[in-house]
């Protein structure tokens, strides 16, 4: 099974894109974020007609998520549990049944969280805890299950061309990086260093002072294992040179394979 997740910066913008990308890479689940869209104004005609169904969690002009999947989607939950009064679709989470039994999947975009000194970075602290206390739930299921998004997360200097210029930036600061290791530390596996610990493996270049000619580029777009998972982890791709399209998204694909 072949699982992907992309900020794709508005799917309607770059529907072609997406279409083209389901044709070569050929995921059997996508979880997309920052669709930019409310639920009804989702391309979903383009996207079924390659054989994918799909679940959106979507909110107008900001946010919003995505799952595409070959195999149906069921027991599908929009949000984030933990906070009932949290308006920002940023998470979706649904279940995918396989022969060895079924995998669960969630597309989430967390809060940029910059200005950090304003209540924007204590919001991104807060959703960190949250996701940290549904994935200790989630654990207790004793299955496979996948974390995939843009975590607006630098989690080591080696994933930033240049980490002295992240510094003081909510992506970076050490507040940030102890909430994403506490992630960690609960069992999961961060799929793409699991399968390379090479420096130079982005997913983020920034549309100004030529981030993308200068290879100054950043890695936030993570997929975290269940142990259930990651003992079927096969391999991970950064799909970069999706970056080098005209009129891009931001950030690129990054899949990785399980022997599901």
């Amino acid at each position: 099974m072949r699982i992907a997740t992309w900020n794709i910066n508005s799917v309607r913008l770059r529907i072609g894109h997406l279409t083209s990308f389901l044709d070569e890479a050929k995921p059997d689940i996508v979880c997309l974020q920052e669709i930019k869209c409310v639920d009804d104004a989702f391309p979903r005609a383009e996207i079924e007609d390659k054989g994918y169904n799909v679940a959106v969690h979507g909110q107008k002009t900001f946010n919003g998520v995505a799952l595409l999947s070959r195999l149906p989607l069921e027991d599908v939950t929009r949000g984030l549990p933990g906070d009932e009064a949290d308006e920002q679709a940023r998470y979706i989470e649904a279940v995918v049944s396989v022969d060895s039994g079924a995998v669960r999947v969630a597309s989430l975009y967390l809060p940029n969280g910059n200005p950090p000194d304003t209540e924007k970075f204590t919001y991104k602290l807060a959703w960190l805890d949250r996701l940290a206390a549904h994935a200790r739930a989630l654990l207790t299921l004793e299955e496979p299950f996948v974390l995939a998004g843009d975590y607006n997360v630098i989690p080591q200097a080696c994933d930033a061309a240049h980490p002295e210029q992240w510094t003081g930036d909510a992506l970076y600061l050490p507040e940030t990086r102890a909430k994403f290791r506490t992630l960690l530390n609960l069992g999961l596996t961060e799929a793409v260093r699991a399968c390379d610990d090479r420096g130079g493996l982005y997913t983020f270049w920034d549309y100004q002072a030529g981030a993308w000619q200068k290879n100054n580029g950043i890695r936030i777009d993570h997929l975290l294992l269940s142990p259930q998972a990651a003992d079927r982890l096969k391999g991970a791709a950064i799909h970069k040179s999706l970056r080098g399209l005209e009129k891009p998204s931001d950030h690129v694909p990054v899949t990785i394979d399980l022997a599901l």
